[in-house]
């Protein structure tokens, strides 16, 4: 596998900011990949969070969707793994999860990152949600931060 490109990582703070994660829980130690990345980075960023655990990737919207609506987090990070099979279910997933936290981003000014991995085979998915190689966990629990950031910056309500 190829050497990521990345740019400088930026780091954010945002002491006293409440995150929700939502994981899929379909592969359970990818799972606990992913989810150990964006702790680490939430907690580096001083951000408190929860974490709550729904089956497969598809469900990951709804969840979301069902815990900020009373506005209790400044947003929010969702984590799973989609890997292909033999038939037509890995786009539907794929794809749905992707729109629906889209969705959720423009619609209701809501943070999210999205760490939904869609992957080929088990190995490609370790290799992205290991904390100490791709660290797609944290980069979702970044890309929300960032998100918070600018929504701070930009007065958004």
């Amino acid at each position: 596998m190829a050497e990521p490109r990345r740019a400088a990582v930026p780091t954010y703070a945002a002491p006293g900011a409440r995150f929700v994660i939502a994981e899929a829980r379909f592969y359970d130690s990818i799972g606990s990949m992913l989810l150990d990345g964006a702790k680490r980075m939430l907690d580096a960023a001083g951000a408190t969070y929860d974490v709550i655990s729904v089956p497969g990737a598809l469900e990951l919207p709804a969840a979301i969707h069902i815990a900020t609506r009373g506005g209790r987090y400044a947003g929010a990070i969702a984590l799973g793994c989609v890997i292909r099979g033999e038939t037509f279910h890995f786009e539907i997933v794929a794809e749905q999860s992707s729109r629906a936290l889209m969705d959720l981003t423009v619609d209701h000014e809501l943070p999210v990152g999205n760490g939904i991995l869609t992957v080929e085979n088990e190995d490609q998915a370790i290799e992205r949600a290991d904390p100490a190689r791709g660290d797609k966990g944290g980069d979702a629990a970044r890309a929300a931060l960032a998100l918070f950031t600018l929504k701070q910056q930009y007065g958004a309500r």
